[in-house]
């Protein structure tokens, strides 16, 4: 994405939930965000998904914190719902690309939505398909799907997991109808969260984190692909999620309290500088383009 002589060397960060090994973070001083580094092979970077702790491909509810998970969740997908109806067409078309196990999808589904989502993993996407009437695909049926078809794309958490950020942005403006509109939530890492929990902040989450998103860094990054942010809300509840998970990497236990009081600071904190813990970027093509 740039020349060598533009990467500084930013952390070490420990992947805390699968393998134990350690990776670098570079900042893109044109960019303005981090990438991962050593980024693993397209064929290896699977392994790091081997765990049963991988709560977004799964559907279990095994103790209190993936109960909490899915409580916060039901509640989020209430209010994803509630963004794209502001984007909907007669044809209310959604793409929804990395939809793990379907919820989303199957929420938009019951709500009048022709919905299609794509899903890499082979066992999250037999879940979403038993949910939404086989409407998952893999990720190789992003490339034929027809050009402009979509009102909505959605991508919740999932931009910062693909290694070709110009190929599938530049896909994802193909795809959208002339005043369609593109959805994307990332984690923060100019946050507080971020900042307090440094190598143990629980969204780097690398290697399968690629890539580190700032606001500025996302504005410029879609800018390459002739698009551009027009709104930015927040996601309250991951400053908390990502806190609990943040106190178990540095302590080896969640510390609730603890992890609340950080989550709690850093929303306090952002609706001042609006660095929350996570964003989501509400995006459309640039003006000057159509």
């Amino acid at each position: 994405m740039s020349t060598k002589a533009n990467y500084t060397n930013y952390l070490k960060v420990k992947d805390h939930s699968v393998s134990g090994e350690s990776f670098d973070l570079v900042q893109h001083s044109e960019q303005d965000l981090l990438e991962t580094r050593p980024q693993p092979s397209e064929e290896k970077l699977s392994q790091y998904y081997n765990s049963d702790d991988y709560i977004s491909h799964t559907d279990t509810k095994r103790n209190w914190f993936e109960k909490l998970y899915h409580l916060v969740r039901s509640v989020a997908l209430k209010r994803k719902l509630n963004l794209i109806s502001a984007f909907a067409s007669e044809e209310k078309k959604l793409l929804d690309f990395g939809c793990g196990t379907g919820d989303f999808l199957k929420v938009a589904q019951e709500h009048g939505w022709d919905v299609s989502g794509i899903e890499p993993s082979s066992k999250a996407r037999a879940i979403a398909n038993q949910k939404t009437n086989e409407t998952v695909f893999d990720k190789d049926q992003l490339f034929q799907f027809k050009k402009g078809q979509f009102d909505v794309i959605t991508l919740w958490h999932v931009l910062e997991h693909l290694p070709n950020l110009e190929l599938h942005l530049n896909t994802f403006e193909a795809l959208l109808k002339p005043n369609g509109t593109l959805i994307i939530a990332v984690p923060n890492y100019k946050s507080y969260d971020a900042l307090h929990y440094k190598e143990f902040w629980a969204a780097y989450d690398v290697p399968r984190h690629l890539w580190h998103f700032s606001q500025e860094g996302m504005s410029r990054i879609l800018k390459l692909a002739k698009m551009e942010v027009v709104d930015v809300k927040p996601m309250v509840f991951d400053a908390f999620y990502v806190s609990l998970l943040s106190e178990k990497y540095k302590s080896n236990s969640m510390k609730p309290f603890s992890a609340f009081w950080t989550g709690w600071r850093s929303n306090i904190k952002a609706r001042q500088s609006g660095e929350y813990s996570s964003l989501i970027y509400v995006i459309e093509r640039s003006k000057t383009t159509i």
